[in-house]
């Protein structure tokens, strides 16, 4: 049974050596002609040097929190808290490199159709998909074996958390910083060259394409990518902490038989998920259609094989562990993970054109962008209702499942079965991370490609072919998100249960969220407010990127001779349009992102039962405003697409442009604050929990 960390080691070294060998496939592909190669070393460029700047600015926090950590908790968590920055910044580079070196060998393989693009494309987001699972994996195994095993330090669960909160720290900053920048970009490159000069997407005269085409890879490919990284991380640390604290265990208590079950049962789903996302990827095929649903069966059939290896292993794993109604914790498990792709079916049905809900989208933009605009919002909150439902769902089967093989926690040694049985769950949910953000990461990668297409000015059947793939790409995108917004509500709940042990612990009294206490009432308040203050601040932050680059597109086009009617020769001044992109996301992120760590330690430093009404009330508005986002801004995307495959008058018709700015609103919604949400939810429960014994 101790070995079960090792072997979990083992499994996320095979997904990196996965991620090399798409790597060394992705490179050996052709990138199309002398154009084609600079447009893409462009896009690389912007990227590197944006996230260069990124990192530089986020390490000055991550130094300032390791040294509050070092003083606070202990120099150990620090470290590990660094450790856990670190990897995820790592994972985040990887992905977007080789997303950078995919966007133009897509394009050239999409000349000769959909069934060489697909490929090419789902294995460089499988590099970015391995990447992060495994040097998760690999780091949390790392951490568990070198404090809890061999050093059995004290404090060694409060150490290991510490590395989930160093991944939530980049998270936090990548997601928001990436999400402004690609946002501001492609919002003024839309606006300005689609509705006002009436050219093309991703036209060679658009200064802001290049930006709109960085953007993609730092927002969502490197911030998605840190994004899951956490999500994966936090759903692991969950049911550990939560059985350490509950317990009161020590390092040198971990090998107890009675308990070390508990700890080592997250390791062993990640290991089996991991393994089962490996064989899962070497199914993916492309074919000759350019059909949605079949691109879709396609792509998915890698992520739909490793879900069922993951279910027959998860069951498995169960019998051979527990002894007790060992079924419980299967249903757990097995629950989320069917709950997680559930809530993903459930974005694809409110955000793929397959669909009538972006279809009646699409026809309300023929009558202009205020219906456009209104229909997206209300198909955004119904499919809230469905999320809700569906999470309550796994809620109610892996509390019943956790009870039925653990018990119900009675006393003060014994730990909740039915949390433990929800923390599972969230692990259930994100087991197949590596197939999950490789379907995802896919997405910007084809939307590149397409932009590269219309650069390159490549002839118009390439642009056919990767439009429908960045169309799939849009649904996918929404299905991650679906998975990670799921597995932090469940994630979040766990790590609250285990901050309420903390405090006992650290000798506080019981934590009971009374709504009749004034003080839980201020904090639930406070926290039902902070996802809106949050977005607000995120949303505003790209409306003024935007503008700013909005203004610059038109000095070019008014200034600049020949510039909008294509003269030969004359080139926009796209390296203005990076830096003003670059300089207002990385000024804009520091305070949302310093809202998420600074509001919970101040609550909590004054008063710790309103912190534990903060974290409720930002879980429960936090969960339904990045579902609401999500969908709404995946729909308005996708209804545009559907326009502009020549439904509702096509391309330049009055319904295009009212789609377009449909499009624009739903931009910092699904790829800004939306995505951001679960990030906040779980960076201020995280913080609770390492700093819990200081509140104390």
């Amino acid at each position: 049974m101790e070995s079960l960390p090792y072997l979990a080691g083992a499994s996320a070294l095979a997904a990196l050596v996965l991620a090399w060998f798409f790597f060394g496939s992705v490179a050996k592909a052709s990138p199309g002609d002398d154009r084609m190669v600079f447009l893409m070393n462009e896009i690389q460029k912007g990227a590197r040097a944006f996230l260069k700047k990124e990192y530089t600015w986020v390490s000055v926090f991550v130094i300032v929190l390791a040294i509050v950590l070092a003083f606070v908790i202990a120099p150990l968590a620090a470290l590990t808290y660094i450790l856990g920055a670190v990897l995820s910044a790592g994972a985040g580079y990887i992905g977007m490199t080789v997303a950078t070196m995919a966007n133009a060998r897509t394009a050239e393989a999409a000349k000769h159709g959909p069934g060489q693009a697909l490929p090419i494309a789902f294995r460089g987001g499988a590099v970015m998909g391995f990447s992060v699972a495994g040097l998760s994996l690999l780091g949390l195994a790392a951490v568990y074996l070198v404090f809890v095993t061999w050093m059995q330090v004290d404090d060694a669960f409060e150490i290991v958390t510490a590395f989930g909160l160093g991944a939530s720290s980049i998270a936090l900053f990548s997601r928001v910083g990436g999400g402004i920048y690609t946002k501001a970009a492609d919002v003024g490159a839309d606006l300005v060259g689609k509705v006002e000069a009436g050219i093309p997407e991703d036209d060679p005269r658009n200064p802001a394409t290049i930006a709109d085409n960085v953007g993609d890879n730092v927002g969502d490919v490197a911030g998605m990518g840190a994004d899951l990284f956490e999500s994966y991380t936090g759903s692991i640390i969950a049911p550990i902490s939560l059985a350490a604290f509950a317990l009161g265990i020590t390092a040198d208590g971990a090998a107890d038989e009675s308990v070390l079950n508990l700890l080592m049962f997250p390791f062993a789903i990640a290991f089996v998920g991991m393994i089962a996302s490996i064989i899962g990827s070497f199914f993916v095929r492309g074919g000759d259609s350019t059909d949605s649903h079949a691109l879709s069966k396609a792509l998915h059939m890698g992520t739909n094989v490793a879900m069922g290896l993951t279910v027959v292993a998860a069951v498995g794993l169960s019998y051979w562990m527990f002894d007790d109604k060992p079924w419980g914790l299967a249903v757990a498990v097995v629950g989320g993970l069917i709950v997680g792709w559930a809530l993903g079916k459930a974005a694809e049905i409110y955000t793929s054109d397959q669909f009538s809900t972006v279809k009646k989208i699409a026809k309300q933009s023929e009558t202009g962008p205020a219906t456009t605009v209104l229909s997206g919002i209300s198909a955004g909150m119904v499919s809230v209702a469905s999320s809700v439902i569906l999470i309550l769902v796994g809620v109610a089967l892996a509390y019943w499942g956790g009870e039925q093989t653990l018990g119900f926690g009675e006393g003060p040694k014994s730990i909740p079965g039915g949390i433990y049985g929800i923390a599972m769950a969230a692990i259930g949910m994100l087991a197949t991370t590596g197939a999950v953000v490789s379907v995802d990461a896919y997405g910007p990668i084809s939307d590149n490609a397409g932009g590269i297409a219309e650069m390159a000015h490549l002839d118009p059947s390439v642009r056919k072919v990767t439009d429908a793939l960045d169309s799939l790409g849009n649904t996918t995108a929404a299905i991650a998100k679906g998975f990670a917004v799921g597995s932090a509500a469940l994630t979040a709940l766990a790590l609250f249960k285990s901050f309420q042990y903390a405090v006992v612990a650290a000798g506080g009294e019981t934590l009971i969220l009374d709504v009749g206490e004034v003080e839980v009432f201020i904090g639930l308040f406070i926290g039902a407010g902070l996802p809106f203050l949050f977005s607000a601040l995120t949303i505003d932050a790209v409306g003024r990127a935007a503008n700013k680059m909005i203004e610059e597109v038109r000095r070019q086009f008014r200034e600049i001779p020949g510039l909008r009617e294509g003269r030969e020769g004359v080139a926009p001044d796209s390296a203005r349009c990076v830096e003003i992109s670059t300089e207002a996301s990385l000024r804009e992120m520091l305070v949302p992102g310093g809202l998420a760590v600074v509001v919970p330690l101040v609550v909590g430093f004054i008063n710790v039962d309103a912190l534990g009404g903060l974290l409720a009330g930002s879980l429960v508005t936090g969960f339904a405003l990045a579902i609401f986002m999500a969908n709404s801004g995946g729909a308005w995307d996708n209804a545009k697409k559907y326009i502009e495959a020549g439904h509702h008058g096509g391309k330049g018709s009055d319904p295009h442009k009212a789609a377009v700015v449909g499009d624009t609103v739903g931009d910092p919604f699904k790829d800004t604050s939306g995505p951001a949400m679960n990030i906040l939810i779980k960076v201020m429960t995280i913080v609770a929990l390492v700093f819990a014994g200081a509140f104390v």
